[in-house]
């Protein structure tokens, strides 16, 4: 295990095989690192973190530090983080607090940028793409596959769901349904992620039904819970089209992020 001679690794820290840790990274008692784990330089991972194979950490990442929460005691809760993550310069990752889930989660596959950050108790999925100086408020819930752009922001509580888009310097303070692209300040639900959803391989019959879907949900005829119950007839059959259903009718503390004309 390759460690510089100017690190600090604390003893009780697990290390797995084939870590390898530049210089000046401080290691806590109470982190866990998994196989072929590596911490460029400058590294900083406190309390109860554990960090799953194969994530390359960048030069001043900060992660397990003490949630920005006031109502925080020094309580051991955790931050788990996947497996293959990169995560670039100034990233800040927090651990959960007794008040919420006690843990926040992050993923595998993803990519965090320079001086991102996610904090306490939020859950983020797979193939999560966060770019510079986007923000995770308290308590956020992202599914797989979503693409933040720079300096977006997320309200404490609010969901993002699966393969949507938030825009460029977004500020998102209401629930954003998968497959949905969002812009703005405050951030209005701009039309569909279609762009990702080709990358992703999507069948186009399946961009097509979501399509329908999406106008019909958001038509400007009858109410918002008479049009998601057409939906759900119209399309019970189609999956991705059900996910965009079930996320709207799932209890949430926050409101849905709509078109402007709704």
């Amino acid at each position: 295990m390759p460690v510089h001679a100017t690190s600090i690794i604390a003893e009780g820290a697990e290390i797995g095989a084939d870590v390898e840790i530049g210089p000046y990274c401080v290691v806590g008692p109470n982190v866990k690192l998994a196989d072929r784990v590596v911490l460029e330089s400058h590294v900083v991972l406190a309390g109860h973190t554990q960090i799953g194979k194969n994530c390359k950490i960048a030069p001043f990442a900060s992660l397990g530090g003490a949630p920005q929460h006031l109502g925080y005691k020094g309580e051991d809760t955790k931050l788990i983080i996947g497996e293959n993550n990169i995560i670039r310069e100034h990233v800040t990752m927090n651990p959960g607090t007794v008040t919420g889930r006690g843990e926040t989660v992050v993923g595998s596959n993803g990519l965090f940028m320079a001086a991102t950050h996610v904090a306490h108790d939020c859950v983020v999925g797979d193939h999560v793409v966060m770019a510079n100086n986007a923000t995770l408020g308290g308590h956020v819930t992202v599914d797989d596959y979503v693409f933040f752009g720079g300096l977006s922001a997320v309200h404490q509580f609010c969901r993002v769901g699966r393969y949507s888009f938030i825009g460029a310097a977004a500020l998102v303070t209401t629930d954003v349904i998968p497959f949905g692209s969002v812009i703005g300040n405050h951030a209005t639900l701009e039309g569909l992620n279609i762009i990702g959803m080709k990358r992703r391989g999507m069948p186009r019959a399946t961009i097509h039904d979501i399509r329908a879907a999406y106008r019909l949900l958001f038509a400007e005829e009858g109410t918002l819970q008479e049009r998601i119950d057409d939906v759900a007839k119209l399309f019970s059959s189609r999956e991705e089209v059900m996910q965009i259903v079930d996320f709207m009718k799932a209890k949430s503390s926050r409101n849905l992020c709509l078109p402007k004309h709704g």
